[in-house]
């Protein structure tokens, strides 16, 4: 029933965001601008005891000239071309240990998981901005415009790893998935967008969406509260309100939906109150390419019991698992 109640309230919402008129140039742009980088990185191994995988931190050059970390795990023994899977984290967190990628190497992957700058790992963020730097990110550079944005660059980062993954030698180009939860599962969704060979995508509770209609909602215990610190503290009489989220829409990620080429699996749970359904509906129903929506009518932004035992055979080349019988 609460399903159902949330399907019929949702099944045709479009978002509460205003697309801008150039935003597709203001990304064909970026995307222009990363091709103008090199495609280098650099690999320094890590000694982790594994009879089955090799273990890297690997580096490249972003934009702007950051540095940014990612964890490479892949295949000792690399006899064939294997598909490659990139994985992204939460916010404010980092890719945890290399141990976690083990099993997806087991089934054949190499793994490519970005550390986001600034954040929890070694990815260094040089974003200068005359604004407030404090209580968040998604506001960071709001007010000197979308070019200075902090997410811009981070949203140009999962392309350019995307890109350094179907690189190299030992890895099928045409054969990469991504997935991740929260932060991670909107930059997924962002990578899918920016480089559109990519495959399959598994998206959980994605942020980063619909910033409007979540400064609806009780935003101050949300995932969303720096909007709320924003005006408190830098717009007190909401009298930037228009141009705060008019800036915003450039790194709302329904407005990249339409670009995604892939097949998309994303899970909610219908009682998130971090990432609210509604923002999550904003950016699904505009995803043109296939989908399936995976639902938790009982859960929130955590854990959700059996997903990844229902996803798996999506990732590695099967189908959504049946639970059945169980």
């Amino acid at each position: 029933m609460k399903a159902e109640q949330v399907f019929n309230e949702y099944n045709s919402y479009i978002g509460s965001g205003k697309k801008p008129a150039d935003f597709d140039e203001f990304w064909d742009k970026g995307l222009e601008e990363l091709s103008q980088l090199p495609l280098q990185y650099e690999l320094e191994k890590v000694n982790i005891p594994s009879h089955i995988a090799d273990f890297y931190n690997l580096y490249f050059i972003g934009i702007n000239g950051a540095k940014v970390r990612c964890q490479y795990v892949c295949p000792k023994n690399k006899t064939k071309k294997t598909p490659g899977m990139l994985m992204f984290h939460g916010y404010h967190c980092d890719s945890g240990d290399f141990t976690d990628k083990v099993g997806w190497v087991a089934e054949g992957f190499s793994v490519l998981a970005m550390d986001c700058r600034g954040q929890g790992g070694w990815s260094e963020d040089n974003t200068v901005v005359n604004g407030t730097t404090l209580k968040g990110l998604i506001i960071r550079g709001v007010e000197e415009g979308p070019e200075s944005l902090y997410y811009r660059s981070v949203f140009l980062d999962t392309a350019q790893a995307a890109k350094i993954l179907m690189s190299m030698d030992n890895v099928d180009e045409g054969n990469i998935v991504v997935q991740g939860a929260s932060q991670g599962g909107a930059l997924s969704i962002v990578c899918a967008a920016l480089e559109p060979r990519v495959k399959k995508v598994v998206a959980q509770y994605p942020f980063l969406s619909d910033y409007r209609k979540a400064f609806e909602f009780d935003i101050t215990s949300s995932a969303y509260e720096e909007l709320h610190y924003w005006f408190r503290f830098r717009d007190p009489m909401h009298e930037r309100e228009e141009e705060f989220f008019h800036t915003l829409e450039y790194i709302d990620i329904q407005h990249l939906a339409s670009r995604i080429k892939a097949e998309v699996v994303w899970a909610i749970g219908l009682e998130d109150g971090v990432c609210y359904p509604a923002t999550q509906f904003a950016v699904f129903n505009k995803i043109q390419s296939p989908k399936e929506m995976i639902v938790f009518p009982e859960y929130g932004h955590e854990w959700l019991p059996k997903l990844g035992d229902k996803v798996r055979g999506f990732l590695i080349g099967d189908s959504i698992q049946s639970n059945k019988g169980e």
